[in-house]
């Protein structure tokens, strides 16, 4: 999915670019209005992420010659301005979605994705084990509903557990998808995070077990073994 970062704070694109990328997004950044009239005249995007406050140019201003023009790539406005006037405003001259600063990662992913969704007109692709819900366009966890939060490792972790529940996953494989291929990190690093999994997935019909001498599995203890 290929997005379009409209932000002037060069700390929080650089962030979100890295968060997003290792999400399995393809972002691109433009740090002041010009540079995002230029990249959308030159390139298609599946969303633009749209800070308010750009520069050169307000962000509205950009959004509403976006629209004028034709161009009905799907905006969702990420700001510190949180007000019910930005937000009717932003509505009003074409916005698809708003998320005021600060947010969770998480919910930013599940948000684009569910824009790009609507505007291709067709439904997530999901994974599931007992209550653990994984919707692969947007890259979102949720148990009975509720967004799961979790770190990048976790994350990763987790992904390719679900991708193959019900099969045990070697520890090396497991290891290698997480960390990255020059990390210092011993290959019993994965257990930490694995721990850390554990305690978030406490309370749910889904576990995560060891399998003597082949790896880890993810399993619902609401069905039948």
């Amino acid at each position: 999915m290929r997005v379009l970062l409209v932000e002037d704070e060069r700390e929080m694109a650089a962030w979100l670019e890295r968060a997003l990328a290792q999400s399995g997004f393809v972002p691109e950044h433009a740090h002041d209005a010009a540079t995002a009239e230029r990249m959308l005249s030159e390139a298609r995007y599946d969303v633009v992420i749209m800070d308010l406050r750009l520069p050169d140019k307000h962000g509205l201003v950009l959004l509403r010659e976006m629209r004028n023009r034709g161009d009905i790539t799907p905006v969702l406005i990420l700001t510190a301005q949180g007000g019910l006037q930005d937000r009717v405003r932003g509505l009003n001259l074409g916005a698809d979605d708003f998320l005021s600063k600060p947010f969770a990662l998480e919910e930013l992913e599940a948000r684009l994705a569910a824009l790009v969704r609507r505007s291709r007109g067709r439904p997530a692709p999901r994974m599931q084990c007992g209550s653990l819900v994984y919707d692969t366009e947007s890259k979102a966890f949720s148990i009975e509903g509720v967004l799961l939060h979790l770190t990048p490792r976790e994350h990763a972790a987790l992904a390719v557990l679900v991708t193959r529940s019900g099969v045990p996953v070697e520890k090396n494989q497991l290891f290698s998808r997480v960390f990255d291929h020059d990390s210092d990190a011993s290959i019993d690093a994965i257990e930490v995070v694995l721990h850390r999994l554990r305690k978030k997935l406490t309370g749910s019909d889904v576990r995560i077990v060891t399998v003597r001498g082949l790896g880890y599995m993810l399993e619902s203890t609401s069905e039948p073994i």
